[in-house]
């Protein structure tokens, strides 16, 4: 045996890192070496083999192999990583998005708990502060925006205005316009089109060989027996030719619908395109579809011949495909094979021509005797009323209980006959209600009670019964028993179990009202008004369903309601005025007054409907009733403010300014208020005491000094006997006490300008506007200021600096209208009702435009519309008025009048002004609103002269 061979010891220094700055090789001289495509035009050689990139010269290149060596890519992996370490970052790695580029600081640290907790507190501070920029951020970007888009706009901005008048183009002018042709480089264009070549013979002969027909075989053709044709030889399809064929068909149909004669055309025009709607178009797809269609059905009614659907689909086919005989003939063999299917028989009828239809119609109800349809069809089908009443009857005969059958039977049958008609059919057919309640519709009282006692029987769940036999009394007299018939029905009702509802009672009660059982729909408010209504919300719920009836028109029904909320809310003052409203607009004087009486028996201390009584009996010229009515109330409220104010009214505008002036002394002797005071100078003022006005103003501004209206009629008592300065100083001492008061401002204004001119009056203006910024009314007191002294350019910059501080203003929006141009209105009025779209001054601006352009209907429905908004406001219906007057009826002038004086306007610059001087104190509203017509006309006129 041999020795074991030792194994071989492998060298420590294989496994070993090698020195620093060893190259492989290069002891033996077996240096590598590099070419500049190992290299590269960005990378250079290592100068020194001492270098810290681990290379020496004459290496092998990193990322490259020299020759006769293996790769060299362990070692150079080492020197970049060595490289990396000392360095401590990677310059090749990329940017991270979390760390950033400070990636080398934390690039052996660990993200842990503490560094997430750190960062969700930054985050939670950054969004902090993002939100507290978060405001100013969003104004200066939006801020940012508008400035970028108010000098840069849209094109379409640009246009706007211009596009707004294309809804004033009609369809004429639109057609007129011409169209767009292309006008580039036409010289050209007509010169290359003019131009004409010659065209070749060949194609000449080419074309004349493809349109002429060919009789006989060419020898290609019979060489192959005639079965073939030769690629060469086949045709090629003329489009030309194909579309002037169909020009030719279509000019030979025309001359065939023309008249040979005369010339002229026999189309009709009007029912051309009915005509043409009603053609079927036979294409070829249509013929292949109903063909397809016919055989299914075909197979469908021979494999099932007893489907009454499939011969009604077959036979309709036939219809749809014009085959009207073949239709009918299918039909019949249907009404053959289902004789009991009254469908079959139905759709017989309707494709059978009127000659035929009775003779189908009879053999189907032959077959099919308790068929209502059959029958009803059958009566349709005859003429005479005579013959329809028999054809019914025969079919009551077969069909007792049919409710349809017994209707038209009835409808066609006179008085008598029907009662005999009824009579059968609720016997035949006793749950109906409707035929019991017809019967005892035609019976006598006594007749009717009978039947309806009858129905009850029959049917005791049925209210309706219980409320025509309420209605059947109240119409005999027996008032007496309505209430009773409806409280008893209720109670029957509930004991068979049936669920009371609210809402259907009040809907019968109204029903009942529209018939004119006044009393019956009394009734029923009264027994289920309550039902299904929690005791707390049962005043709430009352008067929302006495609104809802008075806004339908059931005046009775709200009336009843008001009524039965009375029993319940006896000390309600605001039901008492809901009621005593409902009166005033629905009912008469007397039962206003009845009403009211009641109503301060039960609220003896409340004011209004004591001077609601007054105001009545006043309105209707009854003073003595009022002011006995004023007593009452004086007695049972002796320190009210407003029953004194009332009396004085009464009297005053009765022409006793002596018995006024002592019901105001004796009010300012129980200390009255600043109103008290304010009518006592009032009563001076109509006197003519300018003394003795002066005197209670005075001592009523020591006791009141912040009441502006005493300040003003100081300064107005000052301005009227031409004592100016101290009206001036009157003016200026109320605007100290009174530094908000727009009249005052205004009032020291126009004293101003009529004083010292414009300036003194602008300087008052700029003051008052600082003290009251955003304030409509001295803006526009400036504007008119300015305009008056022919400023037209100060004003149109006033009108502009108004409507930025004020943008929402309807009354700047309405002047700022009327001061454009006429051809700029219509875009000014549009930007206006974008920023205000009801507000009754725009509203009235536009009616007047449409009324100066001769729109009559709009300029109405506009200026009804503004009186609507701002009833209050005299100078709308002064305007709608004078509208009237022009353009309308003396029945629409009295409709404005009627409504004027119903609504009692006491605001307006033009209305105020009449109505609040000395010599009209007493005039009544028709009065004074033909009085504001007139100044509107005149102001008009003057603005108009101003302009031109």
């Amino acid at each position: 045996m041999q020795a074991p061979v030792a194994p071989k010891l492998r060298l420590e220094f294989l496994s070993s890192k090698p020195p620093p700055n060893y190259v492989a090789g290069l002891g033996r001289g077996a240096t590598g070496f590099t070419t500049r495509s190992d290299i590269g035009p960005a990378r250079t050689a290592p100068d020194l083999p001492g270098s810290t990139s681990g290379g020496a010269i004459g290496a092998p290149p990193q990322g490259g192999v020299g020759r006769g060596r293996g790769k060299g890519g362990e070692d150079e992996g080492g020197a970049e990583d060595d490289e990396a370490e000392e360095k401590g970052y990677d310059e090749n790695q990329q940017f991270d998005e979390f760390e950033g580029n400070d990636v080398g600081l934390f690039a052996t640290g660990e993200y842990d708990e503490d560094d997430k907790e750190a960062d969700a507190v930054w985050e939670a501070i950054d969004e902090r502060m993002d939100s507290r920029r978060k405001d100013r951020r969003e104004a200066r970007l939006k801020e940012e925006i508008e400035k970028y888009r108010a000098s840069n706009p849209k094109i379409t901005e640009q246009f706007a205005n211009l596009k707004r008048k294309l809804h004033t183009v009609s369809a004429q002018e639109w057609d007129n316009i011409p169209e767009i042709g292309d006008y580039s480089s036409g010289r050209n264009k007509k010169k290359r089109f003019e131009s004409f070549v010659p065209v070749p013979d060949t194609l000449l002969e080419k074309a004349r060989q493809e349109q002429q027909n060919v009789t006989a075989l060419d020898p290609k053709s019979r060489a192959a027996g005639g079965t073939e044709t030769p690629w060469a030889q086949t045709p090629v399809t003329d489009l030309t030719a194909v579309g002037e064929g169909r020009g030719t068909v279509l000019s030979l149909k025309l001359d065939r619908l023309s008249d040979s004669v005369s010339g002229l055309t026999v189309v009709d025009p009007k029912g051309y395109l009915t005509d043409l709607k009603s053609m079927k178009i036979t294409s070829d797809a249509e013929i292949s579809d109903i063909k397809k269609a016919r055989l299914l059905l075909k197979s469908v009614i021979q494999t099932n011949p007893k489907h009454p659907p499939g011969w009604i689909a077959a036979a309709r086919l036939e219809e749809v495909a014009g085959k009207i005989q073949a239709a009918r003939q299918l039909i019949q063999k249907g009404c053959e094979e289902c004789p009991k299917s009254e469908d079959v028989w139905l759709e017989a009828c309707r494709l059978s021509n009127p000659d035929e239809a009775k003779g189908v119609i009879a053999r189907g109800v032959k077959t099919i005797p308790n068929s209502v349809k059959l029958w009803m069809l059958a009566a349709k089908l005859e003429q005479d009323v005579g013959n329809k009443c028999k054809v019914l009857r025969k079919g009551l005969e077969h069909i007792p209980d049919s409710v349809r059958l017994w209707k038209a039977v009835v409808e066609l049958s006179n008085e008598e006959d029907a009662r005999l008609y009824l009579q059968r059919a609720v016997e035949c057919c006793p749950l109906h209600i409707e035929l019991w309640l017809a019967l005892a519709r035609l019976e006598t009282y006594d007749n009717a009670k009978k039947v309806l006692n009858k129905a009850r029987e029959k049917l005791t769940k049925e209210p309706a019964i219980w409320i025509t036999a309420a209605k059947l009394e109240e119409a005999n007299g027996n008032t007496g028993m309505v209430g009773k018939i409806i409280e008893r029905g209720i109670r029957s009702l509930q004991k068979e179990g049936l669920d009371i509802d609210r809402e259907v009672w009040m809907k019968e009660a109204e029903a009942a009202e529209r018939a004119g059982s006044v009393l019956t729909c009394q009734a029923i408010i009264r027994n289920t008004i309550g039902v299904g209504v929690e005791e707390e919300d049962r005043k709430r719920t009352w008067v929302a369903d006495a609104e809802e009836c008075k806004k339908r028109g059931s005046i009775e029904t709200a009336r009843a309601i008001y009524a039965h909320a009375l029993t319940v809310f006896l000390i309600k003052k605001s039901i008492w005025l809901k009621a005593a409203q409902l009166e005033k607009s629905h009912g008469t004087r007397e039962s206003l007054d009845s009403l009211l009486r009641k109503a301060v028996t039960y609220r003896p201390q409340a004011e209004v409907l004591w001077l609601m009584g007054a105001k009545e009996k006043w309105l209707a010229g009854d003073v003595p009733a009022a002011r006995a009515i004023l007593q009452e109330a004086y007695a049972a409220i002796p320190n009210s403010e407003e029953i004194w104010l009332a009396a004085f009214k009464l009297e005053f505008e009765n022409h006793e300014p002596e018995r006024a002036r002592m019901l105001l002394a004796k009010a300012r002797e129980r200390g009255g208020t600043e109103r008290v005071w304010m009518k006592s100078a009032i009563v001076e003022r109509e006197l003519g005491n300018a003394s003795e006005e002066r005197k209670l103003l005075e001592e009523g501004l020591k006791l009141f000094p912040s009441f502006f209206k005493l300040w003003l009629m100081l300064g107005q008592l000052d301005d009227r006997l031409g004592h100016l300065e101290q009206a001036k100083e009157a003016y200026e001492t109320g605007i100290k006490h009174c530094p908000s008061c727009i009249p005052l401002w205004l009032s020291l204004a126009s004293l101003e300008e009529k004083m010292n001119g414009l300036s003194k009056a602008r300087a008052v203006l700029t003051m008052g506007r600082k003290r009251n910024p955003k304030s409509p009314e001295l803006w526009l007191a400036a504007v008119r200021a300015e305009s008056r002294n022919g400023n037209k350019k100060e004003s149109e910059i006033l009108i502009a600096k108004a409507l930025q501080e004020c943008p929402a203003s309807g009354i700047l929006w309405a002047t700022s209208i009327e001061m454009v141009p006429r051809p700029q209105r219509k875009t000014k009025s549009a930007d206006a009702l974008k920023r205000c779209n009801n507000d009754p001054h725009v509203i009235a601006v536009v009616a007047k435009m449409f009324w100066h352009d001769r729109k009559v209907d709009k300029a109405r429905n506009w200026l009804n519309r503004a009186v609507t908004l701002a009833p209050d406001i005299g100078d709308f219906w002064a305007m709608c008025y004078k509208f009237e007057l022009q353009h309308g009826t003396e029945e629409t002038q009295r409709d404005v009048l009627k409504r004027c004086v119903a609504a009692e306007p006491k605001h307006g610059e033009r209305w105020q002004a009449i109505s609040k001087a000395v010599e009209n104190s007493h005039l009544p509203v028709e009065a004074i609103l033909k009085k504001a017509v007139v100044i509107l006309g005149k102001d008009e006129n003057a603005s108009e002269s101003g302009k031109n």
